[in-house]
């Protein structure tokens, strides 16, 4: 397998689509799907009534041909809702998962994954975050049956995902730990999979997955390398610049005059120490433009990742409309993005886009009825009684309290399921014709696209923005 130069970020919730991978893919680099809340992304796509006929062409291939069928079934509307009808809910994950929750997960990531690798022979990688641990195992297996290439996963230390990925390769049962919040010691608390008894029928061996780790400190990258069972093939070193959420400044958290956390020297990552752990490496955050790739190798790195550039290309997943907005404020210099240390439920730094009329303005943070329907980012804590319950900080405050959370937690914590979901167009309808408004995270380093544009145009693809990280930066 290749080691790619250039790896495409997988971003937010369907913003890194297949579209965009595989558009990526085609110029020799590594495209990137995201695999967040993919469930979600195949049941409302279903719904709208699979224009083009892709998500079909695609279930026509999984290899349970009866789990296909049932997803389609359950889901497909031919023609598409009315614009005004709500979309039928997918189950909510659970340390207790249903059945047709799991094939969902595993047909959806199969479907997004199947889909991007079409059409080249280019490689294919897939983005998870390691907080959302109740469905990591069925979608890790839903992309390795499409054959993905890479597995990519920050938002925490993917400690358990090498084990993961060698077990599924032989769709072996696996057993995922979840953490509990207030769990005692000695409980066992876990997602389990069985992959026969999912979908009935398997093809032969899975091919492996590289998996790369996303980590912000040399510090992790050595903890991760240190033994074998938890080692991964590669990191990527991001900064705290990079879009969506960035890990907490090291010590006491300090805020500046606009309320962004302060990062200091012991924030940097020690670039020397992680080259001499001898697994390639990729820099990310900041790597926007000509001779940054340069300056990457000339550290040690494999290459860079880079998001924003692709976040605003043609094939992005963000809403045509929202998209052009987006690139009009930023090529003006009047787009802020503000690194919200309260926006995210998951207590990490976001990068909101200071964009009105979405989920950042205060008005309609606060306009907007809170409710957990979605809940990818919910936290299983421990009962009085033992039991496990599920809470959210931006769910309605009385009912986060009543489960024992803090009331501080509430204020300022955004919905980014439903906020990053309606982002792609795919918001739910709610009562009284409203629906739900979009929130969009970008990296903080936006300088470059009005040389990227005045280069190739406002409405630039992805292989123009591979052509501009690839030029010479005295072009």
């Amino acid at each position: 397998m290749d080691t790619p130069e250039i790896i495409q970020g997988g971003m937010g919730v369907g913003v890194s689509s297949w579209q965009l991978a595989r558009a990526v893919a085609r110029t020799g680099q590594l495209g990137v799907v995201s695999g967040v809340a993919l469930d979600v992304v195949l049941a409302r796509r279903l719904q709208q009534g699979d224009p083009g006929g892709h998500l079909r062409r695609a279930l026509d291939r999984f290899p349970a041909p009866a789990v296909a069928r049932s997803v389609l079934a359950r889901y497909f509307v031919p023609g598409g809702l009315p614009g005004d009808q709500p979309f039928r809910p997918v189950p909510r994950l659970g340390l207790l998962p249903r059945t047709i929750a799991q094939q969902l997960i595993v047909v959806a990531n199969f479907v997004e994954v199947f889909l991007a690798k079409q059409g080249h022979e280019g490689l294919i990688g897939v983005n998870y975050l390691e907080k959302i641990q109740l469905a990591t195992a069925p979608a890790v297996y839903g992309a390795m049956l499409a054959g993905v290439d890479y597995v990519l996963m920050g938002a925490g230390l993917p400690t358990e995902i090498p084990r993961l990925l060698d077990a599924l390769a032989g769709h072996e049962p696996v057993r995922l730990p979840v953490t509990v919040q207030g769990a005692l010691p000695g409980e066992d608390h876990h997602v389990a999979l069985h992959p026969r008894e999912l979908i009935g029928e398997v093809p032969g061996r899975l091919r492996r997955p590289r998996l790369l780790a996303v980590v912000a400190s040399a510090t992790l990258a050595g903890y991760l390398a240190r033994d074998e069972v938890t080692r991964p093939d590669g990191f990527v070193l991001e900064t705290p610049v990079a879009g969506g959420h960035s890990a907490r400044p090291r010590g006491k958290l300090v805020l500046d005059a606009c309320g962004e956390p302060v990062y200091g020297p012991r924030d940097r990552v020690d670039v020397p120490k992680v080259a001499a752990l001898g697994l390639p490496f990729w820099l990310a955050g900041g790597q926007t433009g000509p001779g940054h790739l340069a300056e990457a190798r000339a550290v040690g790195a494999a290459g860079v990742q880079v998001g924003t550039a692709f976040a605003l290309c043609r094939e992005s997943g963000i809403e045509d409309g929202l998209r052009s907005r987006l690139r009009r404020e930023a090529a003006r210099g009047d787009l802020t993005i503000h690194n919200d240390v309260r926006a995210s439920p998951t207590g990490f730094p976001f990068k909101l886009a200071a964009l009105p009329g979405t989920v950042a303005a205060d008005d309609v943070y606060a306009g907007r009825e809170r409710r957990c329907d979605l809940s990818y980012l919910r936290t299983p804590f421990r009962r009085p009684d033992g039991a496990v319950g599920y809470r959210c900080p931006a769910e309605p405050v009385d009912e986060y309290v009543r489960k024992g959370g803090n009331l501080e937690e509430t204020a300022g914590s955004r919905c980014l399921c439903n906020g990053l979901v309606a982002t792609i167009g795919l918001g739910q309808q709610r009562s009284g014709g409203a629906a739900e408004p979009p929130l969009v995270t970008l990296g903080q380093d936006v300088g470059f696209l009005a040389e990227l544009t005045a280069r190739h145009g406002d409405d630039y693809t992805a292989a123009d923005v591979i052509a501009y990280l690839l030029a010479n930066p005295s072009t």
